[in-house]
């Protein structure tokens, strides 16, 4: 399918590729958004035990905070292309500690071409502050 032929991704499309990952499974992430008109995914995932950075602490780990972004900046892209991707490259910078909180990861997609994909996240408590921010590089070529 050439890229004048791909249709977007759904929201539904979307979730349905997250749960057939094991560890995005383990990531809690549900799809909340995903709006190819303004190249726009918005996911969520809740705390757990498993995500906290000291036991007891109720503070995300950078780990778990760096694998939502590089998660959600691949679906915004694959969502434009028809399919999930793998990274290129990707990093975050963290703003303020996640404490008690579901994150909200919003991510845009800046580039979507025949090669390469990028895409901006940023990630929120759900009192709307910025937590983290993220850009993901992604390929976007055909497997062969």
């Amino acid at each position: 399918m050439s890229k004048s032929e791909t249709t977007a991704l759904t929201a539904a499309e979307i979730q349905k590729m997250l749960d057939a990952s094991p560890f995005n499974l383990f990531l809690g992430l549900t799809v909340v958004n995903a709006d190819p008109i303004k190249q726009e995914v918005t996911m969520r995932s809740v705390m757990r035990a498993e995500f906290e950075r000291r036991p007891g602490s109720k503070q995300w780990h950078g780990g778990v905070i760096a694998s939502v972004i590089d998660t959600v900046g691949d679906f915004a892209v694959g969502m434009m292309v028809g399919r999930g991707l793998p990274t290129v490259n990707f990093r975050v910078d963290y703003l303020k500690p996640a404490v008690d909180t579901a994150l909200v990861a919003v991510s845009r997609v800046r580039r979507a071409g025949k090669s390469v994909g990028v895409a901006d996240v940023d990630v929120f408590d759900e009192k709307g502050a910025l937590l983290a921010i993220g850009r993901g590089t992604y390929s976007t070529l055909e497997a062969k």
